[in-house]
């Protein structure tokens, strides 16, 4: 099981990453004394650190150092500060990513999945079945059907395996324009319907009764 060290002294946010993450099968766990962040660390091992830059006793950038000293585990940073100058400092720093409060949980998930798979080639699943002809493999981000591989593009593949990975939640359109800069294509808010279009055409024809759903006001959902 992966494990997931949380270093966030909001304990309501604490308890909620932790929740969610539990909620899709990491190992979380949550670090209490901030005056001896590195005694947790070195208990539980994590394969991943999500950390706060705002801390009691020494700040999120101290401990980042104090880690790169010993490990080079994936750090993603949690921190309300949008300057950019902090945002520099942080990567420079050591750390992988950056997540500016508030952010949704599902973005935080799609983040956590692809610095795992760079630094593991951790797959959070093989297949997903939709039905007796249609699957779904994660390890090549691509649909079968009747053994017979949809050609998708890459930012179709792309939206199509976070919508499978939260089945049956909804996944917000924020979430999925992030999905999306990692790709090719320009990305503006047209970009991401012209996806889902796109990616709806091929579908219905394999399974008329509709794949993709809307939620109103939120995002998209695979029933």
């Amino acid at each position: 099981m992966i494990r997931i060290m949380i270093v966030e002294d909001d304990k309501i946010l604490a308890k909620e990453i932790r929740e969610f993450l539990k909620k899709w099968g990491y190992d979380a766990e949550l670090v209490t004394d901030f005056s001896n962040v590195m005694e947790a660390f070195e208990k539980i091992h994590p394969h991943l650190v999500l950390l706060d830059i705002n801390l009691p006793f020494y700040d999120g950038l101290y401990w980042c150092r104090q880690i790169r000293q010993i490990s080079e585990v994936p750090i993603i940073y949690i921190s309300s500060r949008n300057d950019d100058r902090d945002k520099i400092m942080a990567i420079a720093q050591g750390g992988d990513d950056f997540m500016e409060k508030p952010f949704h949980l599902e973005l935080m998930k799609v983040k956590i999945e692809a610095i795992l798979r760079r630094a593991y080639q951790y797959k959070v699943k093989d297949r997903i079945y939709l039905n007796e002809e249609l699957y779904f493999e994660y390890n090549t981000s691509t649909l079968f059907f009747q053994d017979r591989e949809i050609d998708l593009t890459k930012s179709e593949k792309k939206i199509l395996a976070s919508l499978m990975e939260a089945k049956p939640q909804v996944v917000t359109r924020e979430t999925l324009m992030q999905v999306l800069w990692n790709t090719d294509e320009f990305v503006s808010d047209s970009t991401l319907t012209t996806v889902i279009c796109r990616l709806r055409g091929k579908l219905d024809v394999i399974c008329p009764e509709g794949m993709i759903q809307t939620k109103k006001g939120q995002g998209y959902y695979i029933k």
